[in-house]
């Protein structure tokens, strides 16, 4: 099957976690980021890509705990081409999906670090790693080294001076859960 057609199944296939998310989105409803979703990039299908800002969403549900060396190699492709990848479990985007769309603003740098999260992610997400930058850097900045966010202190708080990451530490399944996520092309 041919990458752009993998990528229209998938499109028309989403899961009721990935249309929540889109809802929020497309559109340039984000502010104003445009963001396109399964998304080929490489030889890999994106859940949802911003070009502007090369940042990946990734939405992963119970079949993820069985693929976390292929994620792992996936995430580390991505990251050498110069995307930032981020990665939620589709419990978390569905029960603080305002969580989720702050935390994706502030990696992308349209949201002020300080602005309180209306409900902090989970110390137990998923795992992602992201460029870590200081105050005056970006995601834009293919330089910046990657960083695991702390377990301690829901992920938000950092001691001044310190070198800001992004990303969710793993979160333990329980009940599994449809994914609808992209992957390599078949």
């Amino acid at each position: 099957m041919k990458q752009l057609d993998f990528a229209r199944q998938l499109r028309s296939t989403q899961t009721d976690t990935e249309n929540l998310l889109w809802s929020r989105l497309r559109a340039h409803r984000l502010s104003g980021l445009k963001f396109r979703r399964q998304q080929p990039v490489g030889v890999y299908v994106v859940d949802f890509f911003c070009p502007e800002k090369k940042l990946i969403v990734e939405l992963d549900g119970g079949q993820h705990q069985e693929r976390v060396d292929y994620d792992s190699n996936r995430d580390a492709w991505l990251k050498s081409e110069g995307y930032t990848v981020l990665r939620y479990w589709n419990n978390e985007v569905m029960g603080n999906l305002e969580g989720v769309l702050e935390d994706i603003g502030r990696v992308a740098g349209v949201f002020a670090e300080a602005s309180p999260s209306p409900q902090p992610l989970s110390p137990q997400g998923r795992g992602a790693y992201v460029a870590s930058c200081d105050k005056n850097e970006g995601i834009d900045n293919p330089q910046a080294g990657l960083a695991p966010l702390p377990l301690e202190g829901g992920g938000a708080e950092r001691t001044p001076g310190a070198p800001r990451s992004r990303g969710l530490a793993p979160l333990p399944l329980e009940g599994g859960g449809a994914g609808g996520e992209g992957g390599a092309i078949p």
